[in-house]
Formats: structure tokens, sequence, C-alpha cells
């Protein structure tokens, strides 16, 4: 699976075009929901089909510009390895897909650029977690929402003590008998650790460099992320992991035990038990605040979508409450800072909701994507700015 981050949500920001294509597509493990996905996608592609003639494409461009859409539903392997939520940007000579670890609602947008506000659980404080699973033997990234949880690739992170140090100092691999017959001739020997001067200290200095390594790969995939960070790994390993991290939301808190001996969703489950009381009270206090602000007609809370439009563009929204599964479609020249808004999505509209949060996310402010039942206000969108108009 691949990650979801900052970074990647501004490069899909930043496209724009005539017929830009997004597509949210809940997906199944397993079982008789799984085999219905690629039906549920193929009627998703004929709607996009539908909508992209009304935009006046004509239909060798419609083609061109859906077909990788069109391969993915034709791959039976593709859609044998899904996690829960499918989303998919296409447009001219530009295409993505990514599998993830939530549920998305059902959803279809052709506008001028990609929507977007369905991943910001993905990159909010409110449920968006990552867990480490250390041993010497084996690296594991899991990527988890409170909901559910998915192994990440890493490709630049090595996936052993032994991978680590043969690349750090190939003389180190002298001391190593490794994968050779064993003398009645079943199965392999395991690894085993020879040389002079070889003890506890010289094994914590080898630890250390086999961390500083995975610390390094890992910041590589983390890049600009803000999620939290849980170890999960035997005692001993944890302070040596602790003292190579330079990631900044790595949780004091760990999961201790050996993971090569966890599921995934063994280990969501006590993750969640270290994070939630952690996105519980940051989310509190967010919304504590603008209360206060709000209930004392302060000019640095509002949720007036039409205040906070042009404050998201300016940098001002330094916390943002948007609700799920709710578009409020229009247009906004911030060259001339109008607002226009209508009931239906017409063309050249955009989800003006989508495009606070992504502004807000860009300009370093933080984004609670939340349901109606717990956002602060009864607008589908409040504010907390940083400085008054």
């Amino acid at each position: 699976m691949e990650i979801i981050n900052r970074q990647k949500i501004a490069e899909l920001s930043r496209e724009y075009g005539e017929a830009l294509v997004s597509i949210y597509l809940p997906t199944h493990r397993v079982g008789k929901e799984m085999q219905q996905d690629p039906i549920r996608f193929k009627n998703l592609i004929t709607e996009a089909q539908d909508r992209l003639v009304f935009l006046g494409l004509r239909k060798p461009d419609i083609d061109k510009l859906l077909e990788p859409a069109y391969k993915l539903q034709l791959d039976s392997d593709f859609w044998q390895h899904q996690s829960d939520g499918l989303v998919l940007f296409l447009a001219f000579n530009f295409f993505r897909y990514y599998r993830l670890p939530i549920s998305f609602e059902t959803l279809l947008v052709v506008a001028d650029r990609f929507h977007l506000k369905p991943l910001i659980p993905l990159l909010s404080k409110n449920g968006h977690f990552f867990v480490l699973a250390l041993s010497q033997k084996n690296i594991r990234l899991l990527e988890g929402s409170l909901f559910n949880i998915d192994e990440l690739d890493l490709d630049d992170v090595p996936s052993s003590l032994r991978a680590a140090l043969w690349f750090d100092d190939p003389e180190k691999q002298l001391q190593y008998h490794t994968g050779s017959i064993s003398p009645r001739g079943v199965g392999a020997r395991p690894a085993i650790f020879h040389g002079q001067g070889v003890n506890e200290q010289d094994n914590k200095i080898d630890l250390l460099r086999y961390f500083q390594h995975v610390d390094k790969g890992l910041m590589e995939t983390l890049g600009d992320e803000e999620s939290p960070l849980i170890l999960a790994g035997v005692d001993y390993l944890l302070p040596i992991y602790q003292q190579a991290n330079s990631y900044p939301y790595l949780v004091e808190q760990a999961i201790e035990g050996n993971p090569d001996e966890r599921s995934a969703e063994d280990l969501h489950q006590d993750a969640l038990r270290i994070v939630k009381p952690i996105f519980d009270a940051d989310q509190q206090q967010a919304i504590e605040r603008y209360s206060e602000l709000s209930g004392s007609g302060s000019e640095l809370a509002s949720d007036h979508l039409a205040s906070i439009i042009p404050a998201a563009h300016n940098g001002r929204v330094e916390t943002l409450f948007v609700r799920l599964g709710e578009q409020r479609w229009g247009r906004f020249d911030d060259r001339k800072n109008l607002l226009e808004q209508h009931a239906e999505s017409v063309p050249g509209d955009q989800d003006l909701l989508d495009l606070v949060a992504i502004q807000t996310l860009s300009n370093g402010g933080n984004v609670f994507a939340l349901e109606l039942e717990g956002m602060p206000a009864e607008s589908p969108i409040a504010a907390v700015f940083r400085y008054p108009l």
C-alpha cells in the first residue's frame, strides 16, 4: 500500500485542467462484497463517461482519459488485493490510485481540480497514525485509522539487522554464517553471530546503526507527516530506537512484545488504546477553544464559508473543522475575492469545503474532519483564525 501525505496532497491540488476525474469507492478485502467491487467501479466509470460527454468532450478524448480506469476494472488480480477504500485521480496524461485503510462513501467528481476532502482524515489530527514494528529480523510500517490498518511498502528501509550491517560495513558480515544446510540435511541453520570482542555494548552499537538506517528510510517515506508514530517491539530494542529516532511525532508509550508474532489487526487494537486518548484530547481542546471564541463574539472564530475561504487562501486559518460527507459547490476567485455558490454542481465548480481544507493544510493549519454530531457549529465548516482581519 502507498502512503498519502501532505506532499502528495499538495501535488494533487496543483493539478488543473478541463476535466479532472476523482473516484472514491469503498472496497472489501474478502467475501461476496469483494466480488461486487469491480462492478460498482464499472458503474462509476460509465457515469464519468456521461459527465464528460455533458462537458462536450469527444469520445476518443474520453476513452483516452479513462483508459487507465478501463484497464483496472478488467484486472482481476488488482481486485483481489484491496484495502477498505480505493481512490483514483484521472486527467489527460495523469493517473494515480491509492488503496487506503478508510472506507469512503461512493463518490464521483468531475471538475477542473481533483476532489480531495475525503482524504483529510488521513492527514488530520483526529484518527491517523503509524505503527513501526521493530525486530532484528523484520521491519514493518503500518498506517492506521480509527477503523482499519494496512501495511505500507518500505523500499528505503533495510529489511533486517543483517541487511543493514552488510550495507553499512561489509566486513561485519565475516562474523556471520548463514543459509548453509544443516549437517542432517534438513532445513537451513539459523544465522549465528561470531567475532572477537562481541559483547552487549557491541550489540547495542550495531542495533543503533541498524535503527539509524531505519530512521533515515522512514523519514524519506513519511516526508512531512505529522501523525503519531507508535513503536512496537521487545523492551530492550525500544530505547535504542528512540535514540536513533528523528521523527518529531514519536509517541512515548509503545507496544511491548515481539511484533513478528502479532498480526496487523492485533497491533491495531493495541495502538488504538495508546492514540485514541491523544486524539480525543487534541480534538476536545480545539473544540473548546472554538466554542470559547465563538461564544464571546471574537473575530478569531467563524462558521461562515464566505469569511473562511479568503482566510484559508491568505494562511489565516489556524484550526479548521469540516463536516465529512458533505459538499458545497461553487467557485472562488481569490484575485477578486469573489465567492459564487450553487445548489448543485455546474461545470467549473469545485467543492468549496474541499478547497478550504486543502488550503488550510497547505498553509500549516490543523484540520479536524468530523461527522455531523461532532461539529462544534451547525454549519458544515468552522474555523479559528491566527489573527483577525
